[in-house]
């Protein structure tokens, strides 16, 4: 996804979300489109397959709070994270489980690429994938990196919803992109080695999952 592209969304969600503060029912429509995928991914990576239902709460919560909400669409993705993110730690308050980043859903959503290693490789895979791998990592990273990768927050927005210092995130964001990378490295290699051992054939037995084009 570039940065254009990415400016262009945000663009157009700042225009939907104050009309619907206007009461205009179809451009709250249309923030919903723009905002859902990326925020169920992220909710997703914390409570699994419950995720349709608390991110049905957390939007409850957003249409009720909406005329308080003040800011441009970049800054709207980073307040219903922040409502999402509120909504799935009650409910996992309320199940008595620590916060669990998971994909067991069969819909797929799209990673968002980062121009970095990392963001690039994990572009190659299958949603389902993606999360299932940003699960491997330690909590707080795998949070951040979620809210990096799939919500599409920058890196102060990232802070925010998880109240924590800038300097904080970025470590976080940076040592679980270098594990994902190294990770990723590991699996391409022993792909590789695998492939090699293997008699040809001239068929092809397999393909790698591809991640869905943006839907920004």
């Amino acid at each position: 996804m570039s940065k254009g592209g990415g400016q262009r969304s945000d663009a157009e969600l700042g225009a939907a979300v104050e009309r619907a503060q206007q009461g205009d029912e179809e451009a709250f429509a249309v923030a919903y489109r723009l905002v859902q995928p990326r925020l169920l991914g992220y909710v997703r990576g914390l409570v699994g397959e419950d995720a349709e239902d608390v991110t049905s709460e957390a939007w409850l919560a957003i249409a009720r709070d909406l005329g308080r909400f003040r800011g441009d669409g970049a800054g709207f993705r980073g307040w219903t994270a922040t409502i999402a993110r509120h909504r799935a730690l009650d409910h996992l308050r309320r199940q008595k489980v620590r916060p669990r980043a998971t994909a067991q859903e069969q819909d797929l959503l799209e990673v968002p690429a980062l121009q970095d290693t990392a963001g690039e490789a994990l572009e190659t895979l299958s949603t389902e994938q993606a999360l299932a791998l940003i699960a491997t990592l330690p909590r707080d990273q795998a949070e951040a990196v979620l809210l990096k990768v799939v919500v599409g927050l920058d890196g102060p927005a990232v802070a925010r919803v998880l109240g924590k210092r800038p300097g904080a995130v970025r470590t976080s964001v940076h040592r679980g992109l270098k594990r994902l990378a190294e990770r990723l490295t590991s699996q391409d290699a022993a792909k590789g080695a695998a492939k090699g051992t293997m008699p040809e054939t001239g068929t092809v037995t397999s393909e790698s999952p591809r991640a869905l084009g943006d839907s920004r």
